[in-house]
């Protein structure tokens, strides 16, 4: 992937894919309210707070994309950690279109919003969750990093040199 951001050539690009983990490790117990705040805090304010100094510092034609949830943006799920990671991404989103519209048409802004990633959780889930998630997903499979780094690339690259404020969701097809 990172041969693809090269290809980009003079493209100013920024992702903010910082997120806290509260759900593995010592954060797994911590209380609710502690959570939300380290949410708070590295999911959706230091994505403001970096967006605010990188696109003040871009070229024009500069692109700025943040990292959503997809669940933030469809039916939600239940549950303690889900219901406070959707209010932060959710959070994440509306900033991200509203700051695309204050940086127009200098630099764009826009979203991914993954779902169901191949990553340490992922790995780590138990196996029937793991096999619901795939046996709910149209494409049959979880998602892999390639597959959001895939994504960035283009939504980087002069092919979406019209797209700005949109979200993309990148699951597999689940649309609620």
């Amino acid at each position: 992937m990172r041969q693809a951001f090269e290809a980009l050539g003079d493209v100013e690009v920024w992702v903010n894919n910082a997120g806290a983990d509260v759900l593995t490790g010592e954060a797994a117990r911590w209380p609710a309210e502690r959570k939300l705040d380290a949410l708070l805090e590295l999911d959706l304010k230091a994505t403001i707070r970096c967006s605010r100094l990188v696109a003040a510092r871009m070229r024009p034609g500069g692109c700025i994309l943040n990292l959503g949830w997809d669940h933030a943006t469809l039916d939600g799920m239940a549950g303690e950690n889900p219901e406070l990671f959707a209010a932060v991404k959710a959070g994440v989103l509306g900033f991200s279109k509203s700051f695309a519209r204050s940086v127009a048409p200098q630099v764009r802004v826009n979203v991914l919003c993954p779902g169901w990633i191949e990553t340490a959780f992922g790995a780590g889930a138990d196996r029937d969750f793991y096999a619901e998630v795939e046996a709910q997903t149209p494409l049959r499979r979880w998602g892999r990093p390639e597959d959001v780094a895939g994504a960035a690339v283009w939504l980087a690259s002069p092919a979406a040199a019209f797209i700005t404020g949109q979200a993309v969701n990148l699951n597999g097809g689940t649309v609620g």
